[in-house]
């Protein structure tokens, strides 16, 4: 009888280990937030106002509307390219209200409601609203890259 014990132990234990129920520990899978990527054009010329000298990098302000206070943002000026890009927006379920001000001008609204979600083991950033007020625009769907005209 002891013996029998021991051995339907020892098949419990085995049959315990095999149901793990962490399906998901060895599957790495993150999905960042899209980074919200801008282009400043003149909208007669279509050339980049940062390129041809109308606008620096330093007059770029992003804040947030509720509180002013400043977002983070970067600008990829590699290859002549200059393109403002916003990639703290969609790391968590927020609603994020973002004004872009170059010399102290309003150049677009970003409203953006974000909800961090997680699916078959992979978390994502789930767009439940996105989008530009304030702004002429077009979104090269490729690229997700906005082009924002400035008259």
């Amino acid at each position: 009888m002891r013996n029998v014990l021991k051995y339907l132990s020892l098949l419990l234990f085995i049959f315990l280990q095999g149901c793990d129920n962490n399906d998901c520990e060895d599957l790495l899978c993150f999905t960042p937030p899209t980074s919200f990527v801008f282009e400043i054009v003149d909208k007669e010329s279509g050339e980049n106002l940062f390129t041809n000298g109308t606008y620096t990098p330093e007059q770029i302000e992003v804040l947030n509307t509720d509180d002013n206070s400043k977002r983070t943002f970067g600008f990829l000026s590699e290859d002549d390219i200059n393109l403002i890009v916003i990639g703290s927006i969609g790391w968590e379920t927020e609603v994020a209200k973002v004004v872009v001000k170059i010399a102290g001008e309003d150049i677009l609204n970003l409203y953006v409601d974000t909800e961090r979600a997680s699916e078959n083991c992979c978390s994502f950033s789930k767009y439940n609203e996105k989008r530009i007020d304030n702004a002429e625009y077009t979104l090269d769907k490729q690229s997700d890259i906005y082009t924002i005209y400035i008259e």
